[in-house]
């Protein structure tokens, strides 16, 4: 057997309930075969630690994971990418328990700690099928950014103010704009990550 690969950096991955179990499979795979450590991060409502089950894709929650690092006190910098996990997780993570009112900022630990990720120079945020909802909670962070999604949630990016790239009759398989790196569907999982740890090669914002 082959030894492990050097670590070379850090991945956090944003998570909740209901998250696609192919892509939680080939993050476990992909990124540490290419030196990444994955770590799970989430708003763990004052609670040490809490476990999320993905989607019953065949008929039952076949994957689960326990989750023990506070998304609202990590520091985004400290990461060399930042992804959010397909399905319907991030559309929990933007829940909010009190609300302002009209137009009010979203003020989800998760949202939070998005715009700050979004801030840092270099640093890579990755999205696939509906896991761009996340970024819908805050207009700013995709306002004019190139994209591509799931077709069920095409109204709610443009809404938010992204331009979606179609191809064809659908949308694009995967879209870079910056440091934003968003693909369709979890078919396009694997190019996705490919793309995904290419770029933060190429920043290399550690060296």
């Amino acid at each position: 057997m082959s030894p492990a690969p050097a670590a070379k950096g850090r991945i956090a991955v944003l998570i909740e309930e209901h998250f696609d179990q192919s892509e939680f499979r080939a993050f476990n795979g992909y990124f540490p075969s290419q030196g990444y450590t994955v770590e799970y991060v989430s708003h763990l409502w004052g609670q040490p630690s809490l476990t999320f089950g993905s989607n019953p894709d065949n008929g039952s929650v076949e994957e689960h994971i326990t989750v023990t690092t506070e998304v609202a006190s990590i520091d985004p910098a400290d990461y060399d990418g930042v992804i959010l996990i397909g399905a319907y997780a991030m559309d929990r993570l933007r829940y909010q328990a009190q609300v302002a009112g009209p137009r009010s900022r979203n003020k989800a630990p998760a949202v939070e700690f998005l715009r700050a990720a979004m801030a840092v120079e270099g640093l890579k945020v990755g999205t696939i099928c509906h896991s761009l909802w996340l970024l819908c909670a805050d207009r700013q962070l995709l306002e004019g950014r190139r994209v591509t999604c799931a077709h069920n949630i095409v109204c709610d990016v443009e809404n938010a103010g992204a331009e979606v790239v179609y191809e064809g009759d659908g949308t694009a398989e995967l879209v870079v704009d910056g440091d934003l790196v968003t693909a369709k569907h979890p078919e396009m999982t694997d190019r996705f990550m490919d793309t995904f740890v290419r770029a933060i090669e190429a920043a290399d914002r550690h060296r």
